[in-house]
């Protein structure tokens, strides 16, 4: 008589044998980050508008509105926290203009004095330079109006450190800068274990009770720290070599040379075009040499990437939202470049005689513009 297959457990004899699906789980959609590029696009429009005005109003606005952004879209890392230390430098210019206003003067002629120094006697020779004598309240707020344009390009470029990813960015580096984007990455990387070294070193010799500052302390700390780091390289190194870098395709002799020229040249005419938008008696070639630099510099980097046999893991997507970004800013520079040039008593005020500045409306709006990061770019809580 055969015998009968065992029962599972938990299971009667005799009822049937019912199986339950149970509902699968959606899949949760892997939400693309916002292409690094972006950020830093964005960020240097709004310090290129910071640089076509000085009435701080429009330039208090461009700080609030990069701060807005970043409170909003600042992932939660640690090279996202360097926001506040460009602030703290920011305020540090604005403190040296106007220390350096005080003490050597100023050409912007004034009524309202407020001090007076005691002036040095300088040679012939430096005519022009004055230590000490009368501060006025105009020459004090022109300094004040100069240090704000600069502390604003400072924080909006401080704004690019806080939301672009360094490592993500250097991955998305052409082809033709990948030797820099390895040592880059290199020197990201290993920047940070340092750090710990030390901390963890001189925490062990506290502990001890030996002594952890000073020159004694350096030495006692400072060389297990560059041996580690040797020891470090040396493996990083053999693990690089191991894994095919530095491995570079054969081109042309006359590709190499046409894309060092188109390199080169690319990137003293975005030189040239920069400095034309920064200064108002270059505005008239500064664009167009700045897009046929930019024009000249990407086909070089272009060309320069067929020396390059690598692929990238997961590369960052430029989609509608980094246009949006980037737009954004474009407009923001464009209209306050427009404006200065059309109403440059607005976005200039002057300070002989000394009047309070005026917020032009259509230029305040323009900035708010840049307020479009806030709403269109992904939260980085939701990519966490």
């Amino acid at each position: 008589m055969a015998s009968r297959p065992a029962q599972p457990a938990g299971r009667r004899a005799g009822t049937p044998e019912r199986r339950v699906e149970l509902p699968r789980r959606p899949g949760r959609q892997r939400r693309a980050h916002l292409h690094p590029g972006a950020w830093w696009l964005w960020s240097l429009s709004l310090g290129t508008a910071a640089t076509r005005t000085t009435n701080p109003l429009l330039l208090a606005l461009l700080i609030s509105v990069s701060a807005y952004v970043v409170a909003t879209r600042r992932p939660d890392t640690p090279w996202s926290r360097s926001y506040g230390a460009f602030v703290k430098l920011a305020l540090a210019v604005i403190l040296i203009r106007l220390v350096f206003a005080i003490v050597l003067g100023s050409p912007v002629p004034g009524t309202h004095t407020l001090l007076t120094l005691p002036e040095l006697p300088l040679p012939a020779w430096a005519q022009g330079i004055r230590l000490g004598g009368e501060v006025t309240a105009e020459a004090l707020t022109f300094a004040l109006y100069d240090g704000m344009r600069l502390a604003t390009l400072l924080i909006c470029v401080g704004a690019a450190n806080a939301l672009a990813n360094p490592s993500r960015l250097l991955k998305s580096l052409p082809g033709a800068l990948y030797e820099m984007g390895v040592a880059v990455v290199v020197a990201l990387t290993f920047a940070p274990s340092l750090i710990a070294d030390v901390q963890r070193l001189r925490a062990a010799r506290r502990l001890r009770g030996r002594p952890d500052k000073g020159i004694r302390g350096l030495l006692h700390v400072g060389l297990p720290v560059l041996e580690g780091a040797l020891e470090r390289s040396v493996a990083l190194a053999a693990a690089m070599d191991a894994r095919g870098y530095g491995r570079t395709a054969q081109v042309p002799p006359g590709v190499r040379r046409t894309t060092a020229a188109l390199t080169l040249g690319g990137l003293l005419g975005v030189c040239a075009g920069t400095y034309g938008l920064l200064t108002a008696e270059g505005a008239v070639y500064g664009l167009p040499v700045l897009l046929a630099g930019l024009a000249a510099a990407l086909a070089g980097l272009k060309l320069g990437g067929r020396r390059s046999l690598r692929t990238r893991y997961r590369p960052d997507r430029w989609d509608v939202r980094a246009w949006l970004v980037v737009a954004s800013g474009i407009a923001t520079a464009a209209l306050l470049a427009l404006a200065a040039a059309r109403d440059p008593a607005a976005l200039h005020p002057g300070v002989v005689p000394l009047v309070a500045p005026a917020l032009p409306l259509w230029p305040a709006a323009a900035v708010l513009l840049g307020l479009l990061p806030a709403f269109v770019a992904p939260d980085p809580k939701e990519l966490s």
